[in-house]
Parts: structure tokens; sequence; C-alpha cells
């Protein structure tokens, strides 16, 4: 029986929508054996130090962990549990709409069209290829730059669907970021925010891109540098783009230059608002916190 304190930093029954109080969060975790936290809990030496020694695990209510110093946890010995699978489905739902849907205007949503074109992935993890798999049908080439380089070509799931519905569709791994953004006439950006993929998409990269190309973040707003989209959508350098994330979120001002942008889709964070998404997160995020907690294996751990 689990007798250790546990700290969950919002109601995740009654879908409580204010974010935790940092000085709340900093006074109770104390003496906490597991600690659950959203995207707006930074979790860093501060906090784990509040906590105490005793801190054996942290749960994250995310697939992100760029709100978490990993390198404070591994120093503790903490464990880190996140989401993984059950986030790919609706996201890669959503990736799709973001990246073939523009809003009105007298052409009538005429922007690059869905069939026969080349689509390139800044990252190739779950989502990715969950947004490969409902693209495959429509006969476009496929390049994408992983996150990990030296990564394996993503080859069992992709041809289990070739096999399934008897496509051939050309997935190949870019040289580097440039053949990426000059090749591609959707960018989908799905990598994890590190310290060396903040502003990864920026200036440069959009010099390199089609003026007739998309580019869409469903992954963090950091990852684009903000300023360099703003200047590219202006200059007509990209055609258009679709965010589910963008920087300083959420804490956008009324006046923000992105808001202003005409061919510019911007949805409120909302890639995993399914309901049973977020069920199935919740279940997972507990279920890590409590393993974490009593030393058992947790249904996702990032090994530190």
């Amino acid at each position: 029986m689990l007798t250790q304190k546990i700290v969950v930093t919002r109601n995740l029954l009654d879908g409580c929508l204010q974010p935790c109080d940092r000085l709340w969060l900093l006074v109770n975790v104390k003496g906490a054996a597991g600690l659950l936290v959203m995207v707006s809990d930074k979790t860093d030496k501060e906090l784990l130090e509040a906590a105490g020694s005793q801190l054996k695990a942290v749960a994250t209510f995310t697939a992100g962990t760029d709100h978490i110093d990993l390198a404070a946890l591994k120093k503790r010995n903490i464990r880190l549990g996140y989401i993984t699978d059950y986030l790919s489905d609706a996201v890669a739902d959503l990736t799709v709409m973001l990246g073939s849907q523009m809003p009105w205007h007298p052409l009538l949503m005429a922007g690059p069209q869905i069939r026969g074109v080349t689509v390139g992935f800044l990252g190739f993890g779950r989502i990715a290829q969950a947004a490969l798999k409902r693209l495959i049908a429509t006969d476009k080439r496929v390049i994408y730059v992983t996150s990990k380089p030296g990564k394996p070509v993503w080859e069992d799931y992709y041809d289990l669907i070739k096999h399934m519905h008897g496509l051939t569709v050309p997935v190949e791994v870019a040289r580097n970021l440039g053949q990426l953004a000059s090749e591609s006439d959707v960018v989908i950006v799905g990598c994890a925010l590190t310290p060396s993929t903040k502003h990864l998409v920026n200036a440069d990269f959009f010099k390199k891109m089609k003026k007739t190309s998309v580019i869409v973040n469903i992954a963090r707003g950091p990852v684009i540098d903000t300023n360099s989209l703003v200047d590219a959508l202006d200059q007509g350098k990209i055609f258009g783009t679709g965010l589910d994330v963008i920087e300083d979120e959420p804490n956008i001002q009324a006046i923000y230059p992105i808001l202003e942008q005409p061919r510019c889709v911007l949805l409120p964070h909302i890639g995993s608002a399914t309901l049973e998404t977020r069920e199935q997160m919740v279940a997972e995020s507990v279920q890590n916190l409590l393993a974490g907690s009593i030393g058992e294996a947790m249904v996702n751990e990032l090994k530190l």
C-alpha cells in the first residue's frame, strides 16, 4: 500500500483551468515522494530542493520535457515519466489539418495541393509517423530530418502500411536542414524543444523555402523564430503557416505580430484535445507517478 506523500499540480478529474500557484507548490511539495506536473509547472532545482531528498519520481502530463531540468533530476537520481503514444493520433489529425487549410481569401483556400507534394518532417517521431499514415494515400514524396542523428529509418511501420494499402510512397532522409527547407512543399515541425533546437527554424531556413510552401508547427513554439516567421510571411518568402503552438504561450498579448497575419492558421495548443486522449493521458500520468514513487516500472520513463 502506498503511504508516501504525492503532490499533483492540478485536479485532473475536475479539469482545473488555473495554473498551480508557484508559492503553493514550493510549500506543499515538501516531503513528497512523487510529483505530477503540467507543462506550465517549471520543474527546476528550486522545486526539487523544496521537495527534499526523499523525492523519487516526477511524472509529467506532457510528451515534451522542455519545462523540466533533466540534469537536476539526473543529479538527484529522480525518475521521470512522460506521455508517448496516446498523443500521436489526435495531434497527427491536427497536423494534417493545419497543413492543408488556409483562411478565407479570394482564391478560396488555394494553397499547395495535398496530392503529389513533398512533405518534410523536422523530427520523425511517433506523431510524424502517425501523420504520415494519414498522408500516405495522397501520392506524395516524403523527406525527413530526425532529431536524433544516426537514428535508423522508420521501416517496419511504414512497410506495414504499404503492405496493407498497396501503396508506394518514397521516404528518404534529408541530408541536412537546407535540403528539407528547399525541397519541401509542406514542412511539419515535430521535434523536441532543447537548447539546440530553439529557433532552429529561423531566417536562414525560411530563405531556403519555396514561396509556395507552408510550415506547420505542432511541437513547441520556440523551435520556430516567430519574428523570422512574421518577416517570411510579410515578404512572401513562404505561402503560409499552420500553428498549434507559438512562442510565449500562454501569455500572448492582444497585439502580437503573428496574430495579424492573414495567412496564418493559429490554434490554442489543442493537439491533444480529445476526451479519449486526455483520459488516457491522465491514466498514464498517474500510473507513472505511482510506479515511480514505489520503485516499480513506469509505463513510459525517460532514461536520464
